[in-house]
């Protein structure tokens, strides 16, 4: 039978302004269907990264109004119940989160931070890429896990050995 069970994902970074972003927008592409994905971050950006927005307009993913969002918005009373949490940079799991409604499965999938890439525009690109790589393959991984049929230990167990794969 088939899992019609809809998760709801958070992806949490520091400024939600590249990371989260790109793993938002490949949530929404990877697991249409299975997962609704948001992303917020404990310091976020003034705005999103044009770089990560170009990356994404590069890949063919539509165009969206894209915000930097306060992780707090995802613990308020009103806000969608996470299924998931996945904790994508060191700073922010160092970080003391709001108290999550519900008690999602969380885990640290820490990326490397493409924004702290420096030299040639052709370079940052790279950075960029990886990232965009790392994420995409991790959370494939999690797309094809038969969620319905785990319970949460096993789920739990699963999320966290995803994140650390080093070439998921």
């Amino acid at each position: 039978m088939a899992d019609h069970k809809i998760y709801n994902v958070l992806f949490l970074d520091t400024a939600n302004a590249n990371r989260s972003i790109i793993a938002e927008v490949l949530m929404d592409r990877l697991g249409v269907d299975r997962f609704d994905a948001f992303s917020a971050g404990w310091a976020p950006a003034s705005e999103v990264s044009p770089v990560a927005l170009s990356l994404m307009r590069s890949q063919g993913f539509p165009e969206k109004d894209f915000r930097c969002k306060h992780w707090d918005e995802f613990a308020q009373p009103d806000a969608p119940h996470m299924n998931f949490i996945f904790t994508l940079c060191d700073e922010a799991a160092k970080e003391e989160p709001p108290a999550w409604p519900g008690h999602p499965i969380s885990a640290q999938w820490i990326v490397p931070n493409p924004a702290l890439a420096t030299g040639t525009e052709a370079e940052i690109a790279v950075a960029y890429d990886e990232t965009f790589r790392l994420l995409r393959n991790r959370i494939a991984l999690l797309c094809d896990l038969p969620l319905s049929a785990l319970d949460r230990m096993a789920m739990e167990q699963h999320v966290r050995e995803i994140g650390g794969k080093q070439d998921a």
